[in-house]
């Protein structure tokens, strides 16, 4: 009997997260003109943090000095990357967003990979990225600030990655829950400042665990996943593909069409992500855990 459904599970896995955490951030954009993109990134967060809490029950395990200055950075810049990604997604398309933050990752399989192949995916990187520059003033012309949040998260995102590594000695989910509890006690006082007592509205609430589950303990867990069924290349490739469909989705959802300028760019960043999954070098056995999956 073939084997081929049990191999596509794993894939279907990691497209459902992908898809799953499209979704949740295009329906998360439509709570910024009730609490802004601040007050959403405190209840995904918060909200996570607390599912995370429940399913990993971080206190059963002991926790070494150093162990816990590592956990703390990463759930800094988690706090972070979320509180900046949001930001940007006021002013600039969702696709493009994505695209722009995969350049953290991307800069990171390049440094590390150290191959003669990493000029070429870096050119992929910097043609998208000098596609989508605000240069001049057309139309489609994109917003300088919301393009720099965007940088932002990508430098978070590829901090996260290198903070994460150093934790990744620890069961996953004691690095997760303890991380989005820091990322939480970042994010939350900042909502709650600009949102006020809207923050605690039980309609928003309940958008917010929504968006919690739709955008961060469900791809999580199918990452988790799938992260154990597949080689970390091919997790990689996949994953690549995030900005295309966060584009897709937001289209329908979000009514943000892209010009096709634009929509070169989010495929330059897809090919880079893409070829740089597929030619980075192994990692040693004592690093063999991959990196920690974006909550």
């Amino acid at each position: 009997m073939s084997s081929t459904p049990h191999r596509a599970i794993p894939v279907l896995a990691v497209l459902g997260s992908v898809s799953a955490l499209a979704l949740g951030s295009s329906y998360a954009k439509q709570l910024f003109p009730l609490i802004g993109a601040q007050g959403t990134s405190a209840l995904r967060v918060t909200f996570s943090a607390l599912i995370v809490l429940a399913l990993w029950r971080p206190w059963r395990w002991t926790l070494r000095r150093e162990d816990a200055r590592s956990i703390l950075r990463y759930g800094v810049v988690l706090g972070c990357m979320n509180l900046l990604f949001y930001m940007a997604l006021r002013t600039i398309p969702f696709g493009i967003a994505v695209a722009i933050e995969f350049l953290g990752p991307l800069a990171v399989t390049l440094y590390y990979s150290q191959r003669w192949t990493n000029y070429l995916w870096a050119a992929f990187a910097v043609l998208g990225l000098s596609m989508i520059l605000p240069l001049g003033t057309g139309a489609h012309q994109l917003d300088i600030v919301g393009m720099l949040y965007a940088l932002g998260a990508a430098v978070c995102w590829g901090a996260y990655i290198v903070f994460g590594k150093r934790a990744s000695h620890l069961h996953s989910g004691h690095v997760v829950s303890l991380g989005l509890s820091v990322a939480a006690l970042i994010v939350f006082p900042v909502g709650l400042v600009h949102a006020g007592g809207a923050l605690f509205h039980p309609g928003i609430l309940a958008m917010g665990l929504v968006v919690a589950l739709v955008s961060s303990a469900i791809p999580m867990s199918l990452e988790m996943f799938a992260l154990k069924h597949l080689p970390k290349e091919t997790f990689g490739i996949l994953t690549s593909m995030e900005p295309a469909v966060a584009a897709l989705v937001a289209w329908p959802l979000l009514g943000e069409h892209l010009t096709a300028q634009q929509w070169f760019a989010v495929g330059c960043a897809v090919v880079a992500a893409m070829g740089a999954a597929i030619t980075s070098r192994p990692e040693p056995a004592s690093a063999a855990r991959s990196e920690p999956e974006r909550a």
